[in-house]
C-alpha cells in the first residue's frame, strides 16, 4: 500500500498531464486502424513510448509461429504489416511485483459514414464525450498504459518492479496480437486491461467463435425460377436453427453460474451475408457469417460440433440442403470463455485504487463479450484483471468515451501500479 501523501501526488500528477494524454488519444483515434491496416497506429505507439522513456520491441506477428501455440485462432488475412509494440519499464534491481498492461489499436470498420454525426476517424470533443471509432474500444485506454506511468514519474517514483506494456492487433477478430507477445517471453505476475468497462471490474467473459457458411444452389433464368434452387432462400432455415440453438444455451437450467444474473449472456448473430450474381438469375451460392458466444468451462471444439449437428439437423428437413448440405469454415476467434479466478491480493489492489478515487465499491460484472484476458488467464500464469473507461455506442455509431472517465481511470491505474509493484524514487 503507498501513503497518503505520495497518492494525492500522484492523482495530481495525472491531472497535471491530462491535456497531453487527450491529445495523444485523439492522434491515435485518427488513425484509421481497421484490419491490415494498424501500422501507423502502432507507429505513435511506439513514438508514444519512447518519447516517455521505456524501452521498445516493435515485431512482427508470425502466423505459422503463432498456429503452434494454444489459443491460436485461424486466419485468412496476410500478417504482412501486422505489427506488436511493447514498450517496457526495467528498473535496475527489481523488488516488487511485476505487471503486464494490454490494450489493442485495431477497431472494427465503421459502418455507412453518413450515419455518423462526426467523420469516424476525426475525433470530435463536445463536452465530456470524445467521439470516433475506436474513442471507446479501446484507443483511450491504451492510450491511459503511457500516461499512467508517466504520471508516477510526474510524482517523482517509478515501480519497483519490470512493468510491459503491450500494445496488440487483432484483439477484434483472432487474439494473436496478445499471443504473439507471450509467445515472445512478456509476462508478469498479474495482467491489467484497461477495455471499457465503467470501472467496473469484469468477473467472467464468453468466448466466441467465427463460423462462416456456405450454400451452394441451382442457377436458372429466373422466368423458369421453379426449376432452379435459390441459395440466399435456403439459408433461411439454418438461421431459424441457430437462433434456437441461441436461445436453449440462454435457459436456466444452460447458463455458467458466472452469468446467472446475465439474462442473454449468449448471443449467436448472423453478422454478414453475400450471395448471388444478377438480379435476373437464381442465386446459386449464398455465404453467410455468424459470431457465436459460448460460456467459460466449454471446449471450443464442443460448441463446434453442437454447430455442426444444428446445420446438419436443419438440411436434413429441407428438400434441397437434404442432399446439398452446406458446408463450413472456421475463420477468427476460435476463443474460449474466461472466468477471473485467482489474483485475489491484485484484486485488492485495484479495490484500493477505485475507492481512492471513485470513494466507492469496485464494482464487479460479468461480460458478454471478449477480451484479450483469457490468454495469460488460461495459457499462462498470470489473471487478467479488465478494468477501463465508461464508454458508449462500441462498434456502433457515433461511439464515443467520457472524458472524465478517462481521468479516472488512469488515476486509478497509476495508483494501481505503486500499490501493486511498489515504488522507487527517481
Amino acid at each position: 500500500m503507498i501513503d497518503t501523501d505520495l497518492k494525492t501526488k500522484i492523482l495530481h500528477a495525472v491531472d497535471t498531464g491530462f491535456d497531453e494524454q487527450i491529445e495523444f488519444t485523439r492522434e491515435l483515434v485518427r488513425k484509421p486502424s481497421i484490419r491490415g491496416q494498424e501500422a501507423t497506429a502502432q507507429d505513435l505507439m511506439a513514438e508514444g513510448f519512447r518519447l516517455h522513456g521505456f524501452d521498445v520491441d516493435r515485431f512482427k506477428l508470425d502466423p505459422d509461429l503463432l498456429a503452434r501455440q494454444p489459443g491460436f485462432s485461424p486466419v485468412a488475412v496476410s500478417y504482412d504489416n501486422a505489427w506488436s509494440v511493447v514498450g517496457s519499464w526495467r528498473p535496475a534491481s527489481p523488488k516488487g511485483r511485476s505487471l503486464v498492461m494490454n490494450g489493442h489499436v485495431d477497431v472494427v470498420p465503421t459502418g455507412p459514414a453518413d450515419l455518423w454525426t462526426h467523420p469516424p476517424f476525426d475525433p470530435v470533443i463536445d463536452g465530456d464525450w470524445m467521439y470516433g471509432r475506436g474513442a471507446g474500444d479501446m484507443k483511450p485506454g491504451t492510450a491511459a498504459m503511457i500516461f499512467a506511468m508517466a504520471a508516477l514519474r510526474r510524482a517523482g517514483v517509478m515501480p519497483a518492479a519490470t512493468v510491459h506494456m503491450e500494445s496488440v492487433i487483432e484483439e477484434e477478430c483472432t487474439g494473436n496480437g496478445a499471443l504473439s507477445c507471450m509467445l515472445r517471453g512478456y509476462n508478469g505476475d498479474i495482467v491489467l486491461i484497461p477495455e471499457p468497462s465503467d470501472a467496473h471490474l469484469m468477473s467472467a467473459q464468453v468466448g466466441v467463435i467465427w463460423m462462416q457458411v456456405t450454400v451452394r444452389g441451382i442457377p436458372v433464368h429466373v422466368s423458369v425460377a421453379g426449376t432452379g434452387q435459390n441459395a440466399i432462400e435456403a439459408c433461411t432455415p439454418l438461421f431459424t436453427a441457430l437462433h434456437a440453438l441461441e436461445e436453449e444455451w440462454n435457459t436456466v437450467a444452460a447458463k455458467h453460474e458466472a452469468f446467472a444474473g446475465v439474462e442473454h449472456p449468449i448471443n449467436v448473430v448472423i453478422s454478414k451475408i453475400e450471395g448471388g450474381d444478377w438480379t435476373s438469375s437464381v442465386p446459386s451460392w449464398c455465404r453467410f457469417d455468424v459470431r457465436v458466444g459460448l460460456y467459460p468451462d466449454v471446449e471450443v471444439a464442443e460448441i463446434q460440433r453442437r454447430l455442426e449437428a444444428c446445420l446438419a439437423d436443419a438440411s436434413r428437413d429441407h428438400p434441397f440442403l437434404s442432399n446439398n448440405p452446406p458446408s463450413i469454415a472456421w475463420h477468427g476467434f476460435l476463443a474460449p470463455g474466461y472466468v477471473l479466478r485467482g489474483g485475489d491480493e491484485a484484486q485488492q489492489a485495484l479495490e484500493r485504487a477505485h475507492r481512492v478515487v471513485f470513494d466507492a465499491p469496485l464494482p464487479r460484472t460479468a461480460f458478454t463479450g471478449l477480451t484479450d484476458a483469457r490468454f495469460r488467464g488460461l495459457h499462462g500464469s498470470a489473471p487478467g484483471l479488465v478494468y477501463g473507461a465508461k464508454a458508449e455506442n462500441i462498434h456502433g455509431i457515433d461511439e464515443r468515451v467520457s472524458l472524465d472517465s478517462i481521468r479516472r481511470l488512469t488515476q486509478s491505474m497509476a495508483l494501481f501500479i505503486a500499490d501493486w509493484c511498489g515504488v522507487e524514487a527517481v
